[in-house]
């Protein structure tokens, strides 16, 4: 679970930074939803994620996830989301979880919302970016293609920390070349009348416009058949 006060992230000028360019001052880049390889003949989408996707505080009907296959349902779309976020889950969990899902569910993608609860525990950078290749190899040797969420964290480790922490995506990005997906919270933390009374977790109001943003960069991964070519 996800344990810093709002305040932490509306006085975070790293955590309103833009997700489609990281550590530009080492001249990092990775591949962004525009620029990534698409989904094609998709019909399941494995999501690995934390307590932002897993429903945190209400009845899993009310989160975004049940919420978006809804929309999706009425849109006709080829694909539904399987949710398999835990609230707390921390890269090292998602790794000893993720070979038993492939092997029970099928999965045509999986995308990867996970190292928030790494990150507030201070773990160290190499060991998340570790963990994040060893899930992506694994899925990767089953055939499964991946993107993975970037994600930001309150300041409360320092610069330093932080810095290395939001590194982590961009640089496990590249090195796969797989799509970086924009983390959704970024609008939604900083109001505070989207949130739950723990200052930490998105409200029942905020669910419906993470539907909207998740439901565009999943459209972006379905039908973006112009790829470029991965810039180091």
């Amino acid at each position: 679970m996800i344990k810093n006060a709002l305040l932490a992230l509306l006085i975070s000028s790293n955590f309103l930074c833009c997700t489609n360019t990281l550590a530009t001052g080492n001249n990092l880049t990775a591949n962004t939803i525009s620029s990534s390889v698409a989904l094609s003949k998709v019909n399941s989408v494995l999501l690995l994620g934390d307590s932002l996707s897993a429903s945190y505080g209400m009845k899993q009907s009310k989160g975004w996830v049940h919420l978006l296959n809804n929309q999706l349902a009425q849109q006709e779309s080829s694909y539904t989301i399987t949710n398999a976020s835990i609230s707390g889950e921390t890269t090292s969990g998602g790794l000893s979880r993720i070979k038993g899902i492939l092997s029970k569910e099928k999965v045509d993608h999986l995308l990867i919302e996970l190292g928030g609860n790494d990150g507030l525990r201070g773990f160290p950078p190499k060991l998340i970016k570790n963990n994040l290749l060893q899930i992506i190899k694994l899925a990767q040797a089953e055939n499964v293609p991946v993107s993975i969420m970037s994600i930001r964290i309150p300041p409360n480790y320092g610069p330093r920390y932080n810095k290395l922490f939001t590194e982590i995506f961009a640089q496990v990005a590249q090195e796969t070349n797989i799509a970086l997906v924009p983390f959704f919270m970024d609008s939604i933390a900083i109001q505070p009348k989207l949130m739950q009374g723990d200052g930490i977790h998105p409200n029942l109001s905020a669910q419906p416009l993470i539907v909207e943003i998740m439901n565009k960069e999943f459209d972006l991964l379905m039908n973006n058949t112009d790829m470029k070519a991965f810039k180091k």
